[in-house]
C-alpha cells in the first residue's frame, strides 16, 4: 500500500534528497547532481526563487521505505508572464510501478486544483537554469549536468496518466575540428568590425566578475526572454548564478562579445564534462570528492556547452557562430575532441540552424510534459 508523505521535517528533506542516489546506485549514465547544489535549490532559505515560488514536496513510501519523490512549483511569474495557470512539477523519480506515480502526480495535480491552476506540466524546475526536461531518446548515452537522466519506463508511466508532449529540447554532441580555418578568422574579424565589437579578455577573474557577470546576465535574461517557460531572473538570482557558475568557471571557456557601450551583447560559457568525477564522489565534495572534480576541472577531455546566446538586437549577424568558432580554439588548445550540448529547444531555430552547420550529432531528446486538468 502505498503512502504519500508530504516533506515538511528534515528528515523527509533528506530522504527526498538522498532517493535518487539509491535508485540509480552504480547506473553507468546517471550523474549524481551535487548534494549541496540539490540542499541549495529547494531550501526556501537559500533559494532566492522563494521570493515568487511556492513549493511542495512528497515522498511514496511502502513498508518504511522510499518508493518515489516529485516537487511542485508555483511559479507566479511565469504564470503573469505566460499567461498560463500552469504548476510546475519537477524532481520527479519513481520506481517503475503506476501506483506510485499515479500517487505522486496526483498529489501534484490535486494541489494545482487548489490553486484555481488550469493544468500541470514539467519536469521543470524553479528557473530555466534548474534541470528540465523528461528523457525520452537517448537512454544508453551518459548523462550530462546539468540536464536530467531518467529511466526508459518514466515516459511511458506520464502518458499512461494522461501527460501530452508540450515541448521538447535536443542534445548534440559536437566534435571539435583538428583547427579552425582563415575562413573562420576572416568571418570573425568581419562580424566584429561590423557590429563594433570586441571580444574582451580576462587577465583575472576579479576583471570579469566586477565588470562583466552582471552584464552578462542581463544579456541571458533578453536573450532567452522569449524561450519555453522561461522568466527573467532577479538580482538576487543573478547573484547566486554569479557565485555558482563563474566563481570556479575556466576563464579560456568563458567567451564575450562586448559593444561600444561595454554591454555584454553575446556569451557562450561551456564547463568540463564532470560526469566520471560526479560518479565517483558520488554527489559529495567531501572526503574525497573534491579531488575527483579538481582532476576534471584541470585536465578536461570533454566540454559541456552551458549557456550560449546572443541578445535580440543582434541575433541574425553571425555572431553565434563567433561565439562558438572562439570555444573552438580553446578545445584545441586543450586537446579537447568533443563537446556536448546542453538542451536546445527544438523550435529555437537559431541554435537549432547553428548547430547543423557543425558536424553534430543529435544524441538526446527531452520532452516537457502536459496535462490540463
Amino acid at each position: 500500500m502505498v503512502t504519500l508523505i508530504e516533506v515538511k521535517n528534515k528528515r523527509d528533506f533528506y530522504r527526498f534528497i538522498d532517493f535518487p542516489y539509491s535508485l540509480y546506485k552504480k547506473h553507468p549514465y546517471w550523474v549524481p547532481p551535487l548534494r549541496f547544489d540539490e540542499k541549495n535549490t529547494l531550501l526556501r532559505s537559500k533559494n532566492p526563487s522563494f521570493e515568487y515560488c511556492e513549493a511542495k514536496y512528497w515522498l511514496a513510501m511502502e513498508d518504511g521505505h522510499v518508493l518515489g519523490r516529485i516537487a511542485a512549483i508555483h511559479n507566479k511569474k511565469s504564470i503573469e508572464k505566460w499567461q498560463q495557470r500552469y504548476l510546475r512539477f519537477g524532481w520527479f523519480d519513481t520506481v517503475n510501478r503506476f501506483d506510485v506515480a499515479e500517487a505522486l502526480l496526483g498529489a501534484v495535480e490535486d494541489w494545482a486544483r487548489q490553486l484555481n491552476l488550469e493544468a500541470v506540466h514539467g519536469p521543470l524546475g524553479f528557473t530555466d537554469l534548474d534541470p528540465e526536461g523528461l528523457l525520452i531518446e537517448g537512454f544508453e548515452e551518459r548523462g550530462t549536468l546539468p540536464m536530467i537522466y531518467n529511466y526508459p519506463y518514466y515516459p511511458d508511466l506520464l502518458e499512461q496518466l494522461g501527460y501530452e508532449k508540450d515541448v521538447d529540447w535536443l542534445q548534440f554532441e559536437i566534435p571539435v575540428p583538428e583547427a579552425i580555418g582563415e575562413k573562420f578568422d576572416r568571418m570573425r574579424d568581419i562580424v566584429l568590425t561590423r557590429n563594433k565589437l570586441h571580444i574582451p579578455e580576462f587577465k583575472s577573474r576579479k576583471i570579469l566578475l566586477s565588470k562583466y557577470a552582471k552584464p552578462l546576465f542581463d544579456s541571458l535574461n533578453k536573450a532567452y526572454e522569449k524561450l519555453y517557460g522561461v522568466v527573467e531572473l532577479t538580482d538576487r538570482q543573478i547573484e547566486t548564478y554569479i557565485k555558482q557558475y563563474l566563481g570556479f568557471v575556466n576563464l579560456d571557456f568563458i567567451k564575450l562579445l562586448v559593444n561600444e557601450k561595454e554591454e555584454v551583447v553575446g556569451f557562450a560559457i561551456a564547463m568540463p564534462r564532470l560526469t566520471e568525477a560526479l560518479q565517483k564522489s558520488g554527489g559529495r565534495l567531501f572526503p574525497f570528492g573534491f579531488l575527483h572534480i579538481l582532476k576534471a576541472l584541470k585536465h578536461p577531455k570533454e566540454l559541456v556547452f552551458y549557456l550560449i546566446g546572443v541578445r535580440p538586437d543582434y541575433q541574425n549577424r553571425g555572431l553565434d557562430s563567433v561565439l562558438l568558432s572562439e570555444l573552438y580554439k580553446s578545445c584545441i588548445e586543450y586537446g579537447i575532441r568533443s563537446v556536448q550540448s546542453c538542451g536546445e529547444l527544438e523550435n529555437n531555430s537559431n541554435i537549432i540552424t547553428l548547430m547543423k552547420n557543425f558536424s553534430t550529432r543529435m544524441n538526446k531528446r527531452r520532452r516537457c510534459y502536459v496535462k490540463r486538468l
